[in-house]
């Protein structure tokens, strides 16, 4: 867990694009995916929270870290519980982050910057970010379990 929260708060400083009103960080929802299949849905909320504080201490994230980190980690981690497929897992980190995380944005703007946004102007940018991370997420998941177990001894 403490390695995906060092990628994730890594990579959010490099790798990013513009995707609407929000920033798109792909690594993020990457590593929900990953988080949800290897350790379930709690750890993987857990790893989207510590990534989400660390990148607002160091200056590269923003309060909306928190509904679409954790809300897609969250769901991702349940479907894949209950259905054992990656792309559960994928389309949970979709629809949590993409659709109710940017939802629950929206109240988050108004709340802290006074902003009163509308509705679609979260959804687009946080969809395309989290369909982004999800899709690498199932690469790695997938080249993950090609790999042997046994360090490579038969």
């Amino acid at each position: 867990m403490a390695v995906l929260v060092a990628i994730g708060t890594v990579s959010s400083q490099f790798i990013w694009f513009p995707a609407g009103i929000a920033k798109a960080y792909p690594v993020q929802h990457a590593i929900n995916v990953l988080a949800a299949v290897l350790f379930g849905p709690l750890p993987a909320v857990t790893v989207a929270f510590l990534i989400g504080v660390l990148r607002n201490l160091l200056g590269v994230g923003t309060i909306f870290a928190f509904p679409g980190g954790m809300v897609g980690a969250l769901l991702a981690g349940w479907l894949y519980r209950r259905k054992r497929l990656i792309r559960f897992a994928a389309a949970g980190e979709m629809i949590g982050t993409g659709i109710l995380g940017s939802l629950l944005s929206v109240p988050m703007a108004r709340i802290f910057f006074g902003e009163t946004k509308a509705v679609l102007a979260f959804v687009p940018g946080f969809l395309v970010s989290s369909t982004a991370g999800a899709i690498i997420g199932v690469i790695i998941v997938r080249y993950l379990q090609k790999l042997p177990l046994n360090g490579g001894r038969s």
